[in-house]
């Protein structure tokens, strides 16, 4: 596929992202009389910052070919560290942020130097992980709830006069940075030559093994901060919380146009199929739809993502 050609493609498949967002707020505006209201767009919004930056870090992930399932597992862990520092130990907030963040970094950074250093499949390594850290999870709050109590809750407070939350601008602004990452520098030019041939770019002269750790480490840390802004909402610690979550950031990633394969990612993308799983999740809610019958509709969205994708991919391949 020529340069112009796959330029062209690109958009066309944002294009087609932008329409199904819009669709789905127009079917759920028609079904749902309070969809529309302005209440419930920021009420949506308020409730996304954890999921988002969890995707920005899957995608970075994805764009080098690996996976990480352990991101929603250590999110609670991440929360399960801020509420227990704070509550019982008496530590800053910032403090204990700093320190559940590092060990969610650690954590990514270990998966990144099994994967990176001993050959292991990301996906069998960040399986491991998930079981791990959620087991650090339930230990770290003894299997309760914490309480932090409503100190914490101005991150997730929408702003007097903008209506957005504190947490959700971090999150925009997070995406930001990663298109810039990935669109206007070096490291994110070598992160997409990973994923399209990780033996070519170290061919090139790439050191492939410290990308891959980092990008890890990266989406470990940003999990840790999705713990915060989870603890936040919530005004508690959960050790059950971002259960299923990685599926979601996965889903949302592929529907926004990053490669399960490797080599091709958009945080913007990204963003848009976050706010597509979030829609959609939302409207079936107001529409009374059941729980199972939601998780089978989100199941199918995701299946539904991952045919768009291999679709993708094979009319990258027949192009070149």
């Amino acid at each position: 596929m020529t340069a112009f050609a796959a330029t062209v493609k690109r958009q066309i498949d944002q294009y087609f992202i932008v329409l199904a967002l819009v669709a789905l707020i127009c079917l759920f505006g028609l079904l749902s009389d309070s969809f529309f209201s302005l209440a419930g767009l920021t009420t949506i919004l308020n409730q996304l910052p954890a999921l988002i930056v969890i995707t920005v870090g899957l995608t970075f992930v994805m764009v080098v070919g690996g996976i990480d399932l352990s991101v929603g597992s250590l999110l609670a862990l991440s929360a399960g560290i801020i509420g227990v520092l704070v509550t019982a130990h008496g530590v800053s907030l910032i403090v204990a942020t700093l320190v559940a963040i590092a060990a969610c970094v650690a954590c990514g950074g270990l998966s990144g130097w099994l994967t990176a250093r001993m050959g292991l499949p990301s996906f069998i390594v960040t399986l491991g992980m998930l079981e791990a850290t959620r087991g650090g999870a339930y230990l770290v709050s003894d299997s309760q709830t914490v309480y932090i109590g409503p100190g914490i809750q101005s991150l997730s407070l929408p702003i007097d006069g903008i209506g957005v939350s504190p947490a959700l601008i971090i999150a925009i602004a997070l995406i930001v940075v990663g298109h810039v990452v990935l669109t206007r520098t070096v490291a994110g030019r070598y992160l997409i030559a990973m994923g399209t041939s990780e033996s070519a770019a170290r061919v090139s002269g790439i050191r492939t093994r410290p990308y891959r750790i980092a990008v890890f480490a990266l989406s470990g840390g940003l999990a840790g901060l999705a713990g915060l802004f989870n603890a936040s909402y919530l005004a508690a610690a959960d050790p059950n919380a971002g259960t299923g979550m990685e599926l979601a950031a996965i889903a949302a990633a592929v529907i926004g146009g990053t490669s399960l394969l490797g080599g091709r990612g958009s945080m913007i993308g990204a963003l848009i199929g976050v706010l597509i799983i979030a829609v959609l999740q939302s409207g079936l809610a107001q529409l009374g739809v059941s729980e199972p019958m939601k998780r089978l509709i989100t199941g199918a969205v995701i299946i539904l993502a991952v045919l768009a994708d291999h679709w993708r991919t094979g009319f990258a391949g027949n192009r070149s």
